[in-house]
């Protein structure tokens, strides 16, 4: 007498080397669909979903509320300056970034552990101390001799400030781990020190002095705190865009601030997206 006896369904085979077959329920091209869902969920909940219900609130009112809410003396003054100083303090940085970058991996001197930690002071100052610090020593009664308070160049010292360690910290890393035989290679050919510069070291360093310089830039355009001090908060004359949001919201009209936080929201995705453009183009041309 004979006793059928239940045989298991055979196992797909696994991966060669006899590892465990992987589990691809939940897998995605990139990632998991778990972990993707919960960065998009994330994302939307702290940028997308806030930034959406601005600009709708920008035109409740209609495109000809909101054309008039940024076209106003006031407004327009504040985000004329505002992009202007936003860009003037892009390009310092650039150049000063660039070379204090340089200085920080290329030379050595006393206290040079204390100048690299300095660099992140303004990141972690809150920027109304920062402006407070600013007007302390260049306000009236500044013991340099040098009073910058209530007027435009406060401004653009105020937003120097704020924005240092963007270029600085983005050339950085790329300067640590450039290769240096590159250097020596060009130098044995008879290239100059300039030629070298111009030729290996620059075009490595482009697209992270660009990114910094973005960064900078759309730091500046958005910057409240170390600004409305040092500026004094004079209309048609000192007054910054996000300034001039707090006095429309205190004033009660947050469609009015909610117009002119949209101009900043597309000015700033503009310099974002221009900087992609062009980082893909640099790219397809190396």
């Amino acid at each position: 007498m004979t006793t059928d006896v239940a045989v298991p369904p055979a196992l797909p085979p696994g991966p060669p080397g006899g590892g465990a077959r992987p589990r691809s329920r939940f897998s995605v091209p990139g990632g998991t669909a778990l972990g993707v869902g919960s960065a998009v969920l994330y994302l939307s909940l702290i940028v997308l979903i806030p930034l959406a219900v601005v600009a709708w609130r920008s035109v409740d009112q209609g495109p000809g509320y909101f054309w008039r809410a940024v076209t106003t003396p006031d407004a327009w003054a504040a985000l004329t300056l505002t992009v202007g100083a936003s860009i003037l303090v892009a390009l310092i940085n650039l150049v000063m970034g660039t070379i204090i970058a340089w200085v920080l991996v290329r030379d050595r001197f006393p206290g040079k552990a204390v100048v690299d930690t300095l660099i992140d002071l303004p990141f972690a100052l809150p920027t109304i101390v920062a402006g407070l610090v600013l007007l302390s020593l260049y306000g009236p009664e500044s013991p340099l001799g040098l009073n910058l308070a209530y007027s435009r160049a406060g401004v653009v010292l105020a937003l120097l400030f704020v924005t240092l360690p963007f270029v600085v910290r983005t050339v950085q890393p790329v300067l640590l781990e450039l290769d240096k035989e590159m250097e020596q290679a060009a130098a044995s050919l008879g290239a100059s020190p300039f030629q070298t510069f111009r030729r290996i070291i620059l075009p490595n360093l482009v697209p992270a002095m660009l990114s910094g310089t973005a960064l900078a830039f759309t730091r500046s355009i958005a910057e409240f705190g170390s600004t409305v001090l040092i500026s004094g908060n004079l209309p048609f004359k000192t007054q910054v865009a996000a300034v001039n949001i707090f006095s429309q919201i205190e004033g009660d009209n947050t469609t009015g601030a909610a117009a002119i936080s949209t101009v900043l929201l597309v000015v700033a995705l503009v310099a974002l997206v221009s900087l992609d453009l062009l980082q893909r183009w640099g790219s397809r041309r190396g």
